[in-house]
Order: C-alpha cells, then structure tokens, then sequence
C-alpha cells in the first residue's frame, strides 16, 4: 500500500527540461492569484471567450475551439466516442499513439492498427494503401502529430491531404506536445480535430485541454447520435455559443494563466513561435550528432522533443539525477522499459531559448565528460 509522504515547502527549483510540464513564465503563474469568481458570472464570460478567441487567433483557425479542464487525453475518449461508431484505423509509431488504439478498444470499438516499429515515422502512402485496399470503412484515422516517446513528428500535413480523398472518414491529431510549437495550418489539411494540453508547448500549467473542430466533425456527431458527455462537440460548442462560457465548472485559476500567456503567444505570433522552436531542435540534433545520435529515423525529428540514442552508453539515469542535483535542471530518461537507458530527452519547448538549451547541454557534456 502507498503511504503518505507529506508535502513540503522547501523543494529546490528546477529548470524542466522534460517533455512536458515545462517551464512557466513568473506572471502567468501570478495570474492564477486572482480572487476567485463564479463560473456563471460575466466574468467567467470575458474570461472564456478571451481565451477561446485568442487561440483562434494564434492557430489561424476558423474552426471552433473547445477548452476543457483535463488533459489533452480527455480527447482521445471524446473523439472516439464522438466520430467512430465501429471502425478506427490508428498508425502506431510509440507509446502515445500505442495508448490512442488501447483507448478506442476500451472504448468497443474495431481497431486497426497500422504497425511501424519505434523511431519510425508514419507514411501518407501507407495510410493511402490501407483506406484504398481494406475491405473495411473506417470512420477515423487517428494519428499522433508528435511521438514524444520517440521523438518522432509524423507528416501530419501530407496524411490529411490524403485521408480528405476520404469524405466520409475523419482525421483526428493528438498534438499534445507539438500544438503551439510547431506550426501547422489546420484548415487547409483536412484536420477534422486536434488537441493539446496546456503544459506543453503553450507554456502554461497543467489542467486544460485544448481541441479545435471542424464544422464536419461537429456535423457528424449529430448524425451519430451519440457522444461523449464532457466532451461532446455539440454539448461544448453550443453552450459556448449559447453562454460564452463551460457546460461544467472549470478550473478558472488556471485559465487566467492561460488568458496571460495567450496574449504572449498572440505577441509572438504562431510561425515565429515555430521557428524558435525549429532553432532549438536543429542545434539538439547538431549536438546529438557530435556526442551520441538521434533516435527519430532522419527527415521526421519532432521540433518539441528530442529523442537521444545513448550511443555512448552513458549511465542515463545517474547523468540525469547528477544534472539534477548539480545543476537544478531537468530532462528525462528514455520512455518505458523498451527505451530506457537506450535513449534520453530533451524537451525545447514553451518558453525556452537557444541560450537555455544550451546551458543544459553544456552540463550534461560535463557530467558525462563528454
């Protein structure tokens, strides 16, 4: 049996390096100081379609967005429950993506599995190949924009444009750890529904769930006849549209983070926002190279996550806890027992910097004596 360890407040801080929770900016922790208010009041109103509103802006999305207190996981249920009524096709490449098929099976419904061993990308050809030659209609394709057990970003784009040969099949992304770091035009790929979670690349505390639909999703839920309750697109967007606020009672301290970092966001704008984040994955991979070698196969590196293959065999979790203790800083071992000590990451994303990534470089190559 787990027992109690009380909480303290004395823990030393650390700069996170990890893929997700990362690093949150000094005011927009602040910001979730504010007396509390109803989630009924028009202060809730301003609040909601503020942020909702504002993430509209920053992704160029026409498209609703829905907003939910939970993790971007909580869409990985609904969107099942929401578009499939018996037959999903889901590519796995890694944990992530492995998790999205465990859930649509618990969920009762027919699972394909598209198979591509770990550190692979998913092919928009092989996708074209199944939908053309499988006796089976799907009413999904789902698929992981950003394997961060791998560190593998899949050509998200190139397989929208063909799952739209498709119009009676939708295309659902888990972008829980690249949406806010790495651009993509939602529109124009045929992306039916993706989601995030706030304390990734948004640079935001956890709690929130973030999802953009497309009128045709929303329109096939109606068809279907039955949906998740939390997080049903009709449910959700037309409470939105009726009283600009949740169906349910949300976590309001941690949308006026949201509401704080957003207007960064917006400042920043989306594609420079990506292209720090591409600077700061291309110098990892550089550095990679010269010590050790990406794990990701080559052409399909995520821009978030950085997947490290421990070609020097390197004590991972000793380097990890030395770096720790020595440096106040954070990054994470190789996922799950099939890549361990095999692999190590890097996550560069949220709020970081050529000049932060750096300092953590520099103390891992002192660590390790590189």
């Amino acid at each position: 049996m787990t027992e109690k360890r009380e909480y303290k407040d004395d823990y030393p801080n650390k700069t996170l390096y990890i893929p997700g929770p990362t690093e949150v900016r000094e005011d927009v922790i602040e910001a979730m100081c504010e007396p509390m208010f109803g989630h009924r009041m028009d202060q809730m109103t301003d609040l909601y379609t503020t942020i909702v509103e504002d993430t509209k802006e920053f992704l160029g999305t026409d498209n609703e967005v829905v907003i939910l207190t939970g993790s971007g996981t909580e869409f990985w249920e609904a969107s099942t429950l929401n578009l499939v009524d018996e037959n999903i096709l889901v590519p796995t490449c890694g944990s992530f993506s492995e998790r999205h098929a465990n859930v649509a099976e618990r969920l009762g419904k027919n699972v394909d599995r598209l198979e591509y061993e770990w550190g692979q990308a998913i092919k928009p050809e092989d996708i074209r190949a199944e939908l053309e030659e499988s006796d089976t209609d799907y009413d999904v394709v789902a698929t992981v924009m950003n394997e961060s057990s791998t560190g593998v970003r899949n050509p998200i784009e190139e397989i929208g444009d063909v799952v739209a040969e498709y119009p009676d099949t939708y295309f659902v992304v888990d972008a829980v750890s690249s949406l806010g770091g790495d651009y993509v035009d939602i529109d124009e790929h045929n992306i039916d529904v993706i989601f995030a979670s706030s304390q990734k690349a948004f640079a935001m505390p956890p709690g929130l769930a973030i999802c953009v639909v497309s009128d045709d999703a929303y329109e096939r839920e109606l068809e279907k006849g039955s949906a998740s309750w939390y997080g049903g697109f009709q449910r959700t967007i037309d409470y939105y549209e009726r009283k600009g606020q949740t169906h349910s009672t949300p976590a309001i301290p941690i949308m006026l983070a949201y509401r704080k970092q957003m207007k960064y966001m917006l400042e920043e704008g989306h594609e420079a926002r990506s292209e720090r984040h591409r600077e700061m994955a291309e110098y990892v991979r550089e550095w990679a190279d010269e010590h050790f070698e990406m794990f990701p196969e080559e052409g399909y590196e995520s821009q978030t996550v950085a997947c490290i293959e421990n070609t020097q065999g390197i004590d991972v979790a000793e380097t990890i806890e030395t770096v720790n203790e020595e440096y106040d800083m954070a990054f994470s071992n190789g996922y799950g027992s099939q890549l361990g000590e095999k692999t190590f990451r890097i996550g560069h994303m949220g709020e970081h910097d050529l000049e932060s990534i750096t300092e953590l470089t520099d103390a891992i190559e002192d660590v390790a004596d590189l």
